[in-house]
Order: structure tokens, then sequence, then C-alpha cells
């Protein structure tokens, strides 16, 4: 869907969703440029052009963007990379502060600063990965869920600031099997239970793959969404539309 010859940054794009998304975009026909804290995955596409960084220090956002940038002009930004922290606000530490603000906020603030300078003059389409801990709370991940809304802030923000040349959107997943959500159930007092009910409160009755979402991104980076912008979309299999209460109690 992603029409060929789209030069794409993809944060984060290792493993889990950010690695669906830079495949899906690869397939596409995108030059993609990835990023990650460490070495680059040994199973990485030959063709996908890595760059070991941290997108919460400016300079090495700026040191992606201008990679991507030797490419030719950027027309796709996906700010994937975050972190998840499990604390309570009395719990969590400066230092656990700094590095989730420092990944999931300051990051994603980082490379749109950086990048939309760059953006083709055609135009260009960011899409950031919020989620629906954006819009309701999981117990124990307080500054996880306020980073996410900051995530959807930023995302109206810079769709009524940059348009019409830059088109920006969020995807905001629900429960996606990654290793980030196996941690999430790992917080129950047990956790096949857990599963089990989530999954029971899904209307569409499983978990969500990182390909659930790298179909949603590719769509909105596309001319077929080219009236799209300013809006955070949900990928939950129906969680957050469906009511608390259990089918068969009343």
């Amino acid at each position: 869907m992603t029409e060929a010859n789209k030069i794409a940054i993809v944060t984060g794009g290792g493993r889990g969703i950010g690695r669906a998304i830079v495949e899906r975009l690869r397939r596409d026909g995108a030059t993609v440029v990835t990023c990650g804290r460490g070495e680059r995955p040994a199973d990485l596409p030959a063709d996908i052009i890595w760059v070991t960084g941290d997108v919460s220090r400016p300079e090495d956002a700026s040191r992606i963007a201008a990679t991507a940038a030797q490419h030719g002009d950027i027309t796709v930004l996906v700010n994937n990379a975050g972190i998840q922290i499990e604390k309570t606000v009395p719990e969590t530490t400066d230092a656990e502060w700094d590095q989730l603000v420092g990944v999931n906020c300051r990051g994603v603030f980082n490379m749109c600063r950086a990048v939309i300078p760059l953006m083709a003059e055609g135009g260009g389409d960011i899409v950031n990965l919020g989620s629906i801990s954006g819009m309701v709370a999981d117990p124990s991940m307080a500054i996880y869920n306020a980073s996410k809304g900051f995530v959807h802030s930023l995302t109206r923000s810079i769709a009524v600031d940059h348009g019409p040349k830059v088109r920006c959107n969020a995807v905001s997943p629900g429960w996606i099997m990654t290793e980030m959500a196996e941690s999430g159930f790992a917080l129950a007092s047990d956790p096949e239970k857990a599963r089990a009910d989530s999954i029971a409160r899904h209307p569409a009755r499983r978990f969500g793959k990182p390909e659930d979402v790298a179909n949603v991104v590719a769509w909105l980076v596309s001319t077929e969404s080219a009236f799209v912008t300013g809006h955070c979309i949900t990928i939950d299999g129906g969680l957050t539309a469906a009511s608390p209460l259990q089918p068969g109690l009343f």
C-alpha cells in the first residue's frame, strides 16, 4: 500500500511492533531506516539501514534523520520506540521518570523536530505509536499511561501546526502480543487467569499481532488516507468499546 521510493524512518524497529512496521514498509517498496540503542539485530534484512542511537538524545535524533536524508527527502516517520515501567506514582524514582519520559515523550518530540524540516516538499507523513493506555489507565503504570497521553496530544498539535505539508496521526494499540505485553500480564497475581479474562473482554476474541498495527500504519502513510490527520486510531480488537460487564452475568 505504501508507495514505492519513499524514504521512511521507523524508530525502535529491531523487534515487536516496530519490526513488523519495518518489514511491511520494506515490502511495500520504501527505503527504510531504523534504529535502536543496541547493535544491529543479526536477522535484520541487509537492505534495511540501521543506526545505533538513543532517540531521547537530541544529537542522536538528528543523526538518525541525517542518515535517512542521505537517501532522499524523508517522506515517512514512524515513532515506535518506547519503554514501559510498571509502578505507581509514589513508587517511581527520578531515574525511572527520566528514562521513560526521555524515550516515550522526548524521543518522539526529538524525532519530529529533527525530521519535519527535512520532509519532502510534496509532503510527509508522521505516525506516532500511542496506546489505549493514553485513554484509559492501566493499574501500576502511571507514567507510562501519562506518556502515551502526551503522544496523543503532540500528534494533534503537529497536525494543526504543519498541515497541509505534514500529516500526523497516531495509532493506539491495545493488547498486542509482544515482550512488553507479556511483562504486563506478569504483574497479575494469576497471569494465566488474567490472560483468559482479557481475551474474554475482546469482541475479536484474540489478542492483536504486530502485523495488525503495521497494516494500519501502512494505510496511514499512503495516499488512501490523504484526508486523515490529527487523529488517534485505536487498534484493540474492540476492547475499549465493550462494557466491563461480562456476558452471562445478567
